[in-house]
């Protein structure tokens, strides 16, 4: 590996790692967001789909975990899935990673930015040229943070999201002592058996949660800048996977308690504020609205290092052009990654600002999202299965979390995305399969590359090459 390509090594700590990985799924912004969507979806059995789909999750965590441990890499399930299944469906999972973290970038900016004119300048929150605009310092100041080394974002990430969970948990802590009763009601054998599913509502449920999960996994594509690569980062993951599952069950556990079905459904996408004005007089609740912004800003870092190192990643190997596998020579980071991606965020911020229509697009995306996701968690879970199916025989917990786990949860997955794929409407289908089957315009015109310059072939992706 030359020297202009090379990530600062032992950048990171499990503290720090942790704080990534919980903020990757953006814990505040993923129920305000999401959680009256999901409740208007399968109602009193919100908590179970979280917990089920959770499960599925711990599947796809154990996968990268062990896939990590063998082949510590930046491209993550993109090197993965290459190394182990075929170079194809690598360079199509980098892909989708790509294409999910663009499509994700407005979605993450609005919010911040909409929140943060709610605290500091309230009488233009609905103004959509200060909306944007804002949006765009928050964009660029992110991206300074990211572009000037992993150390630096770490300490950042770490410190917001402990305020955010500290809201969290203070909310959480507070309706229970006011809405125990109703909690208590939630949580009986009744709410949580999957006889209390059709196929239909669990698979739409199942997607929806999905896209609350989606994000943890930017913990292993840091693993080449986080001590102890092969160990630190899966227990990282491990870690914020237990964390995020906690607080999304108590919280939607939390919101049917606290709120009744007219204020879930008028909340909008702004129920963690919902639930904040009936528990905490003013101007404490407004601490949710300061929740919202720090989870919109910290899920908006990390998509901006997911995208950056699974490019760098597929450009070191050679799938990319190789000016994306350049290194700031004093930060340690993949600065041209970073800038693109910046590049590409403030683009789309422009296009919202110019189409009004644009919105109802992006909304349309969680769901689409959710089959990406879907997409290139399955893959990366079959490469674990298929790449220790010898190792299972001998060893009972590779068998189990490995192998069996991991392929059940792609199973699943998959499944979910078919049968919720049968009920999305035509807007929703372009956006998800056709940002996958986008990739394969790219992935033709490197292969035809590849067999008309000398050398033939490039090599499998990973960080040696």
């Amino acid at each position: 590996m030359s020297a202009d390509s090379q990530l600062r090594k032992d950048a990171l700590g499990l503290v720090h790692a942790v704080a990534i990985g919980v903020a990757g799924t953006s814990l505040s912004y993923s129920i305000a967001a999401s959680m009256a969507v999901l409740i208007g979806a399968v109602g009193a059995l919100a908590p179970a789909s979280l917990l089920y789909c959770g499960l599925i999750m711990v599947g796809i965590t154990a996968a990268f975990v062990h896939l990590n441990g063998v082949f510590p890499d930046s491209g993550a399930s993109y090197a993965w899935v290459g190394r182990v299944l075929h170079r194809d469906l690598g360079f199509l999972t980098g892909w989708v990673v790509l294409v999910s973290c663009v499509l994700f970038m407005v979605s993450a900016t609005i919010p911040a930015s909409t929140a943060t004119l709610l605290l500091v300048a309230p009488e233009v929150a609905g103004s959509k040229l200060h909306v944007i605009g804002v949006s765009a310092c928050w964009l660029i100041a992110v991206s300074v943070v990211v572009v000037r080394g992993m150390h630096l974002t770490g300490v950042v990430q770490t410190v917001m999201t402990a305020i955010e969970i500290l809201v969290l948990g203070g909310l959480t802590i507070s309706a229970l002592v006011r809405y125990g009763p109703q909690a208590l009601d939630l949580v009986s054998w009744a709410s949580f058996a999957p006889a209390a599913f059709t196929q239909e509502s669990f698979a739409a449920g199942a997607l929806i949660a999905l896209f609350f999960f989606w994000g943890w996994d930017v913990t292993l594509n840091l693993s080449e800048e986080t001590a102890d690569s092969r160990r630190t980062p899966g227990l990282a993951a491990a870690l914020a996977m237990l964390v995020i599952v906690a607080a999304f069950m108590s919280f939607a556990v939390v919101t049917l308690a606290v709120l009744s079905e007219a204020e879930i459904r008028t909340s909008g996408a702004n129920v963690v504020f919902a639930v904040a004005e009936k528990l905490l007089p003013r101007p404490w609740s407004y601490l949710a609205v300061l929740a919202v912004m720090l989870s919109c800003v910290g899920t908006l870092e990390t998509n901006v290092l997911q995208f950056a190192r699974t490019l760098f990643a597929q450009s070191r190997a050679g799938e990319m052009h190789r000016r994306w596998s350049s290194v700031h020579a004093r930060w340690g980071t993949p600065h041209l990654a970073t800038y693109l991606i910046s590049a590409l965020g403030l683009v789309l911020l422009g296009l919202s600002l110019a189409f009004p229509d644009i919105d109802a697009v992006l909304k349309a995306s969680i769901n689409a999202i959710g089959l990406e996701i879907a997409f290139y968690y399955g893959l990366a879970a079959f490469a674990c299965a298929w790449h220790f199916r010898r190792e299972g025989a001998g060893s009972a917990r590779i068998l189990l979390f490995a192998i069996a786990w991991p392929l059940a949860s792609a199973i699943a997955l998959w499944i979910a995305a078919v049968v919720a794929a049968l009920a999305m409407d035509n807007a929703t289908l372009l956006i998800g399969i056709g940002g996958i089957l986008s990739g394969l315009i790219p992935l033709a015109y490197v292969r035809i590359a590849e067999r008309t310059r000398p050398g033939g072939n490039a090599p499998a992706p990973g960080p040696g090459n």
